[in-house]
């Protein structure tokens, strides 16, 4: 199971057969932010962004300190196996990344703004890896929820893509795909900074603030 390249994504047809539904159970309510964990059911007027970025224990406590950002669980997206466990994702044989799904006002915070976020917490450039941890799950990804949220992710993944280039930092690796199906990682790992304010945090970023006429 763990003997594959894991930088490389599985061929078509070779991932993990997963399973139907999610076998651990979930604790209701988040442990930072006043909202349930378990978001399918969004209240009016909120939206919802999903990110990839390396490790999700420090992504999540990112945004959960966001003002306007309503809620926040981790788990997995972008990859082929249903209600994967983490220990299958790791095994870089479900196609997955390690994910941060983000419901927010958007009267409050934009959409923007969270991308503007997302990239300057960590180093876009690194392909499947940040930093010390290597894999296809740490890659960086924007998994967008409607034609508007692409729009502003490919306009400022250009301009934040051109600042790297002006300090000669690299390409930007980041994916942008439509949100495909996002699934909750085991309750361990849901607000595990905030159980754990010790534990691991892993991000690298590149110290290069988003330009200011963004």
């Amino acid at each position: 199971m763990f003997g594959r390249n894991k930088t490389s994504l599985p061929e078509p047809g070779s991932a993990l057969a997963g399973r139907e539904t999610r076998p651990w159970a979930i604790a209701e309510k988040h442990r930072v932010l006043d909202a349930p964990v378990i978001t399918e059911e969004v209240p009016e007027g909120l939206e919802v962004a999903i990110f990839g970025a390396g490790c999700f224990w420090g992504l999540e406590e990112t945004f959960w300190q966001v003002p306007g950002v309503w809620s926040t669980s981790v788990g997995y997206a972008g990859g082929e196996t249903p209600h994967p466990s983490y220990e299958e994702v790791c095994s870089g044989r479900t196609g997955h990344t390690e994910a941060v799904r983000v419901v927010f006002d958007p009267a409050v915070v934009t959409y923007a703004d969270l991308v503007k976020t997302f990239f300057e917490i960590h180093d876009p450039t690194q392909g499947m890896r940040q930093g010390n941890d290597v894999g296809t799950q740490y890659r960086s990804a924007l998994y967008v929820t409607s034609p508007e949220q692409e729009a502003t992710a490919r306009e400022l993944t250009d301009v934040y893509g051109a600042e790297l280039k002006r300090r000669r930092l690299g390409e930007i690796t980041t994916e942008i795909k439509t949100a495909p199906p996002y699934y909750y990682a085991e309750d361990v790992h849901q607000q595990y900074l905030a159980k754990n304010p010790f534990g691991y945090r892993c991000h690298a970023n590149t110290g290069v603030k988003f330009p200011e006429t963004a």
